[in-house]
């Protein structure tokens, strides 16, 4: 394998000249391609660019964008000299903006329009060292203007273009040079997370740290020449990052969309991917809308509609079974798996063949009818999101992994989709389930998850306090997790080891399990569980708002407003109901762990606000906000 990322691209673009590598839209929302060979000699002009400007070897150098495929070409173009990029989202706010970019040292940044720039130029005093920004869309004179006025110089990605080409041409071999110096553990990246904990933090990942996991990737799914992924999580973001490298390496193209459904579903027609890469909350609105048409089209096709979904989830309960594909964590008997399975598979088998042509092509053809499989990270999948796909016959691939390991640790794999667990640990990665003692425990045990392998940062920037707490001297990183391994070394995850909730008994409550399940019901989008302290647990409810206005529309309930539905008795009622009955002991939790109260929330969680990047819930945020809702829930 080549030593580094831009060396991947070069030697792919030999291989690979005329194919194509990215997808892009143009004025008019069409997607017009760009070829491996284009988008080669793209980055090399880019990073001519940079050299004019005075980048350098070793420098840190921003990029606040969403993605796009100048996106692409600018991290390319970074890595290329030798520097490493700093990258953030267009909803990252000025405050974490002047932060990243202030304490990383960067010099230069791109951003990718006019209101990225003002965040920038509106906190300069912060940004010390910062000396230009490029903005991706075109810069007038204003924009120039308002750079001079902050110290700043303002140019747009076509004169960073013209510098390049100029550059170029008197100097053709510059940028391949800087390209050969590259070594596997120069500095790639450094990407802040504040994850749940609102304490930023930039992990330093090389090269080599996200190229450990492309060998693994003929394991895990058949990507390959022409094959195409629909890029819709933040690029930035080590997850969807990834998959930047994953695909020029296959010889796949990236094409760029939305999480939107409005933007996406059409963009799924358009482009017809094999792959998509998503957080959990992405697929699960797929669902739900999918069975919010059902509901209102009604009468046969509706019960056509859950008679095949039922009857899918069975086939494909008793397909796992039949060919050994449950979770093995105490050492199951796979031959009396299979006895068990066997006969319920072959009969259920016409069924889930008719189920197929009367209902499920028609939603596998809203995926563009090419689709393979969707990689499912960032959270964890509810379990009945993930039966409805598999019922249907759309391969969901569940995975695990940090930023701080770049981000893969394990993936479910195409050929062998064990639910019930995130999947296989992928080559050369070793995890271990300890105790709070540090002492490894056997398959089928819970524990904290540590993890040791050519993925793990080298640790956070400037923070060597906060590294030392979570990676060892001989290289295991803490994850923060709480899993267990089985048999045949797949993780499966439990919950969070900060989030765990101490009950005034001493009782200790995992979070996570109670609100997946809290979000199975047909009326609850999300779910945080609190009680630290406390004598029983209560939660905070953010209920579907279609599902609840239409119960109300139905029953003769009376709106006046949203808030005010929320505190009529039926609406309590209905969702008091469902979690009584999914968080009960015929579902496996202990008495201790039932919600006593709840308060239903009129605001969904937002990202920036009770969201994390990566979609989690910030639950330091939560109780901050909702401090007078949690403090009457245990009055």
């Amino acid at each position: 394998m080549e030593r580094t990322l831009p060396l991947i691209l070069r030697a792919r673009s030999q291989s690979f000249p005329d194919t194509a590598a990215q997808y892009s839209k143009d004025a008019e929302g069409v997607f017009r391609p760009t070829t491996f060979r284009q988008l080669y000699d793209e980055v090399r002009i880019i990073a001519a660019g940079l050299l004019e400007l005075g980048a350098k070897r070793g420098d840190h150098i921003g990029l606040i964008s969403d993605n796009r495929k100048e996106w692409l070409i600018t991290d390319f173009a970074t890595l290329s000299i030798g520097a490493a990029d700093v990258p953030r989202g267009c909803d990252s706010n000025d405050k974490e903006i002047a932060y990243i970019l202030g304490f990383s040292d960067c010099a230069i940044s791109f951003a990718e329009n006019r209101r990225q720039l003002e965040k920038i130029l509106g906190r300069k005093a912060e940004m010390p060292l910062l000396k230009t920004v490029v903005v991706y869309e075109a810069a007038d004179a204003e924009q120039k203007a308002m750079g001079a006025t902050a110290g700043v110089s303002v140019i747009d990605f076509d004169e960073l273009r013209a510098l390049g080409v100029r550059r170029r041409t008197a100097a053709p071999d510059e940028v391949d040079a800087e390209m050969d110096k590259g070594q596997k553990d120069d500095l790639a990246t450094i990407i802040f997370t504040s994850g749940t904990t609102g304490e930023p933090k930039g992990v330093m990942l090389s090269h080599g740290n996200f190229m450990h996991q492309l060998p693994s990737i003929p394991d895990i799914f058949s990507v390959g020449p022409g094959d195409i992924f629909l890029s819709v999580l933040p690029v930035w973001h080590s997850f969807e990052r990834i998959i930047q490298y994953v695909a020029p390496d296959r010889g796949a193209a990236l094409a760029y969309s939305k999480p939107i459904g409005s933007i996406m579903l059409p963009d799924f027609a358009a482009i017809r991917p094999q792959w998509m890469c998503s957080v959990p909350r992405i697929w699960e609105s797929v669902r739900d809308g999918i069975y919010r048409n059902v509901k209102q089209t009604g009468g046969i096709k509706k019960v056509l509609f859950e008679f095949f979904v039922a009857a899918g989830s069975l086939h494909a309960a008793m397909r796992n079974l039949t060919f050994g594909l449950m979770p093995n964590f105490h050492g199951r008997n796979r031959v009396v798996d299979a006895a068990l399975g066997v006969v319920p598979w072959l009969l259920l088998s016409p069924i889930k063949g008719l189920g197929n042509v009367l209902v499920f092509r028609k939603i596998q053809a809203k995926l563009g009818g090419r689709f393979q499989a969707g990689i499912s990270g960032g959270g964890a999948l509810p379990s009945q999101v993930d039966a409805f796909f598999g019922a249907v016959g759309i391969h969901l691939l569940e995975g695990y992994g940090l930023t701080e390991t770049a981000p893969v640790i394990a993936v479910r794999r195409q050929s062998k989709p064990r639910p019930g667990c995130v999947g296989q640990i992928i080559r050369d990665t070793h995890v271990k389930i300890v105790d709070d003692e540090g002492k490894e425990l056997s398959p089928g045990h819970k524990g904290n998850i540590v993890v040791k392998g050519g993925q793990v940062m080298s640790g956070y920037y400037k923070r060597p306090d906060l590294t030392a707490k979570v990676l060892s001297e001989d290289g295991w990183l803490k994850t923060g997790d709480l899993g267990m391994l089985t048999r045949d070394y797949e993780i499966k995850i439990t919950g969070r080891a900060k989030d765990t909730i101490v009950l005034r008994g001493g009782e200790n409550v995992e979070p996570a399990p109670i609100e997946e399940k809290v979000r199975e019901s047909q009326w609850v989008a999300q779910c945080m569980v609190v009680g630290q302290d406390q004598k029983y647990l209560g939660a905070l409810i953010v209920p579907k708002q279609e599902a609840i206005m239409a119960f109300a529309a139905e029953n003769n309930v009376p709106i006046v407003d949203w808030e005010t539905l929320l505190l009529q008795p039926e609406i309590i009622e209905i969702v008091a109901n469902d979690v009584a009955d999914l968080v009960s002991p015929q579902n496996g939790f202990k008495a201790f762990e039932r919600v006593f109260k709840f308060k239903l929330i009129p605001k969904p969680f937002e990202v920036g606000v009770e969201l994390s990047h990566k979609m989690e819930v910030m639950r330091h945020k939560v109780t901050e906000i909702y401090a007078k809702e949690v403090s009457a829930l245990f009055s």
